[in-house]
């Protein structure tokens, strides 16, 4: 792996990779002026997503969090935010603007919706002329905030393509990268070698906190067993017949050298390097964008059935071992690890061939994800709205 690479140095010193010009529905109801502007101003990138109406306390406090964090993202180079009620459309401009980048805000109430997007993409065209002139300049490669999560395993994730990842962590760990990983749900039945893992008792406590809370959700709701979602039935035809197995696949993620130096509620950003786990749900859309949101800049997402997700701010780098998915989904793939079941090449080959694909990705290659236009961008919601 290169020790360096070329990427987009932020106001606030954070390094990213992507510098994209975002427009930023505040709510479900701005979706369709925040498309608008994107189609008149070419380069942009509109994220609609589905709330935003009638939240209140802790699922409003992570809504918030979200969008502010995927507008902070060091990928983003400005943001437009458009939303129906000026206020809370001023509360994520200035969340933004404490980056120090450029952001401005546009809401259609006592506007509407035309006035709102000539305004709004005459802003847009200026970020965006303005973002075409920044520079890539040459970085550190532990600058690289670094995220994972795995979807649709079989049995050729536990013993093949998570290992890469794991691999590929130590080998950042040992860099100084800040690194990432999460899915509460999918560490059922080996959360003891994840507190094993944890750097202090605090750490444990707050692990520990997470993974009760999400094992009383279960508990409130009668469920006696996660049929038909943990293991989903894709994890079944591939071969793992029971959540443990899948969540002993699910943390040779993380690797064997790192301390787990912390833990983070949803959308929450790391107050340093290592490894950091966050609570997070084990839907894949939903996890990648608190990925985003917390600030990491490319993703390892390892699969075997084939799960082809993406994200419009946070590459997603696709990794497979399993010959048949890489036969039949060839076009989602960013690194084929399949030598390691044939032999053909050891894990720290495996490693290496990931950790190339990811320095390259940094240099601005674009991933599987991206050239197929998956933007999957999927909030988190904890309950009902008023």
């Amino acid at each position: 792996m290169k020790n360096t690479f070329f990427g987009y140095r932020r106001e606030n010193g954070r390094v990213g990779i992507r510098n994209h010009v975002v427009i930023l529905p505040l709510d479900d109801l701005s979706n369709a002026a925040c498309e608008a502007v994107a189609n008149n101003v070419k380069g942009t990138l509109a994220i609609p997503h589905a709330y935003g109406r009638l939240q209140f306390g802790e699922d409003l406090d992570l809504h918030f969090r979200t969008l502010i964090g995927a507008g902070s993202n060091p990928n983003v180079a400005a943001v437009v935010v458009i939303g129906i009620e000026p206020l809370w459309t001023d509360r994520i401009v200035q969340g933004i603007a404490q980056t120090g980048k450029p952001v401005a805000g546009f809401a259609i109430e006592k506007n509407g919706d035309l006035n709102t997007i000539c305004a709004a993409s005459r802003k847009a065209m200026e970020f965006m002329q303005l973002a075409s002139e920044y520079q890539r300049t040459e970085c550190d490669v532990k600058e690289l905030w670094v995220s994972t999560k795995c979807g649709e395993s079989d049995t050729t994730s536990g013993i093949a393509t998570n290992p890469t990842v794991g691999n590929a962590y130590d080998k950042l760990y040992a860099k100084g990268n800040t690194l990432l990983f999460g899915e509460t749900t999918e560490l059922t039945g080996g959360e003891h070698l994840v507190l094993e893992r944890c750097a202090n008792d605090q750490v444990r406590k707050d692990f520990q906190f997470f993974f009760d809370k999400y094992m009383k959700v279960v508990d409130d709701h009668k469920t006696n067993d996660l049929s038909d979602s943990q293991p989903t039935k894709g994890n079944i035809e591939g071969g793992l017949t029971t959540i443990e197995e899948k969540a002993l696949g699910n943390i040779q993620k993380i690797g064997r050298k790192a301390p787990i130096v912390g833990c983070l509620d949803k959308a929450v950003t790391p107050t340093g390097p290592g490894l950091w786990f966050q609570d997070s749900s084990s839907a894949a859309a939903e996890m990648v964008t608190l990925c985003a949101a917390s600030g990491f800049v490319v993703h390892f997402f390892p699969t075997g059935q084939g799960n082809i997700i993406g994200n419009p701010i946070l590459p997603v780098i696709k990794l497979c071992s399993n010959p048949r998915t890489l036969r039949t989904m060839s076009e989602h793939f960013d690194v084929d690890v399949s030598g390691l079941l044939r032999r053909e090449i050891d894990m720290d080959q495996a490693g290496d061939k990931l950790l190339d694909m990811m320095v390259r990705t940094a240099n601005g290659r674009m991933t599987a994800a991206e050239v197929l236009g998956h933007r999957e961008f999927i909030m988190t919601k904890l309950y009902e709205s008023a």
